[in-house]
């Protein structure tokens, strides 16, 4: 497969290459620096937030991971956040319309989104982020992916094929375990959805279920939630 990695230097997006790239998929690795993050992959400068460039980096390729983050700069990253995503769409949708890529065997351009935490349900109807407790340094990015979300929720393009995929809350480098468990909007921890212990997952593992949606293409046209 070709895939194109947008935010491929960070925490996440870095792992997500080195997936791919591990899997022997074909990867463009997207940065606003250009910097490389990973051996094997083919690395170019490229900003999510211009359809433009997006467009002619997405040409062609079978799927589009985005691993981008909300700003960190203390402003407000609501607006930002959602324009980047706007963009994004705009020319993945483009690209696949110009020069589909055959995995989704459909037309549409196949968009996977790595999202946030905060929107998970630990209750029907009940966001993470509107918990009490929550802590406010987070509250901010977590509202911008909540957004996020909801935009794609209501996108109406036939020519975009999302998925958006929650992380557990707890996620930082670990263990590549070859282990994780599937869920939807509901919180997944140690009991099962809405329990009370922890809920986490490690970077690696991460990476492997962005990577294996990439290829398996289940769950198209929505959110899904990885954890242990």
């Amino acid at each position: 497969m070709k895939i194109v990695v947008f935010g491929a230097t960070g925490m996440i997006g870095s792992r997500i290459t080195a997936e791919a790239v591990h899997r022997g998929h074909q990867v463009l690795a997207v940065s606003r620096s250009g910097a490389a993050p990973v051996p094997g992959a083919v690395v170019t400068a490229g900003d999510a937030g211009d359809p433009e460039r997006v467009r002619e980096l997405a040409a062609g390729a079978d799927a589009v991971i985005s691993a981008v983050a909300p700003p960190r700069d203390g402003s407000d990253p609501g607006e930002v956040f959602l324009a980047v995503n706007v963009a994004l769409a705009e020319g993945v949708s483009a690209a696949a319309a110009t020069t589909p890529g055959p995995a989704t065997g459909s037309g549409a351009g196949r968009l996977i989104v790595v999202g946030g935490a905060g929107s998970l349900e630990v209750a029907p109807d009940r966001p993470l982020v509107e918990e009490e407790g929550f802590p406010e340094a987070y509250r901010p990015e977590a509202l911008a992916q909540q957004d996020v979300l909801w935009f794609y929720r209501d996108i109406d393009d036939p020519g975009l094929d999302w998925t958006y995929i929650s992380p557990a809350p707890e996620i930082g480098p670990g263990e590549r375990t070859g282990h994780y468990r599937i869920g939807g909007d509901a919180l997944l921890t140690a009991e099962g959805a809405g329990g009370s212990h922890a809920s986490r997952i490690s970077a690696e593992d991460f990476a492997m279920a962005v990577v294996d949606e990439a290829e398996r293409h289940r769950h198209p046209r929505t959110r899904i939630s990885v954890a242990y």
